[in-house]
């Protein structure tokens, strides 16, 4: 089974109809091949349209790269958007996957046997706060590690345990260890060019598979962005993909 629809329901973001999808395999070289990637969407709308009127907000929720909702007929998505995710490529075509059909809505025990001694990458598009815990829950029983990122605790608290904290500053890294929590912090590029390793703080590292760290394995074999299941330091990564001129 190439793919299954794991949650569909209201974003708990703002109650906009969306849909979890978990897709086998990964061509993507940064995280490896051993990643089931899970996408969240509107289901109601492609994710570049959604992107262009603002209304990915319901899988964004706060997250700043989204950029900025724009009338702009010469473009296709939110202007100044900093996110590395290429919204024509993988998020476009599993929504046109799910228009025709080819993601079947799976029962609970499809979805508990789906990942069964793989690695999860929650939110390969999409942030996993929007879906409820226990449909994470439910799709993470046989896997064998996960990985994971938000910008919205706010929604849904205890999706700490499972993810890291999206920060965009020092300031909101330290303010995630303060509470326990690890973080995943995006370095500006400008910054990196100015400060370089200095911009890393004492309570951080590299991400090892960031080009910076020399690309040394992949996140099929670091596995620390888990959130605070694990106690090692939190993660910083140098802004990357089309947007990064943008964060």
């Amino acid at each position: 089974m190439a793919g299954i629809v794991f949650y569909r329901g209201e974003s708990l973001i703002d109650g906009a109809p969306i849909v979890g999808i978990a897709i086998n395999g990964s061509r993507n070289q940064k995280t490896g091949g051993q990643l089931i990637q899970t996408y969240i969407i509107r289901e109601d709308m492609s994710p570049m349209h959604a992107s262009k009127s603002g209304l990915d907000v319901s899988i964004c929720g706060e997250c700043k790269h989204r950029g900025k909702p724009t009338d702009n007929p010469e473009k296709k998505i939110a202007s100044e958007r900093s996110c590395y995710v290429n919204l024509g490529q993988g998020p476009t075509t599993i929504y046109k996957g799910l228009q025709r059909g080819i993601y079947p809505d799976a029962s609970a025990d499809i979805i508990k046997g789906f990942a069964d001694g793989k690695g999860v990458r929650l939110g390969t598009y999409g942030d996993p706060a929007a879906i409820p815990r226990s449909a994470w829950d439910a799709l993470l029983m046989g896997a064998s590690f996960h990985t994971g990122y938000t910008h919205n605790l706010r929604v849904q608290p205890s999706m700490s345990e499972l993810c890291m904290v999206s920060a965009d500053s020092q300031q909101a890294s330290a303010s995630a260890k303060s509470h326990n929590r690890r973080s995943f912090r995006v370095i500006p590029m400008a910054v990196w060019q100015a400060k370089g390793k200095a911009s890393i703080a004492s309570h951080e590292i590299m991400c090892p598979a960031s080009t910076e760290a020399g690309a040394r394995v992949t996140c099929s074999d670091c596995r620390l962005c888990n959130g605070s299941a694990s106690k090692a330091k939190s993660i910083a990564i140098v802004a990357h993909g089309r947007g990064a001129k943008y964060a």
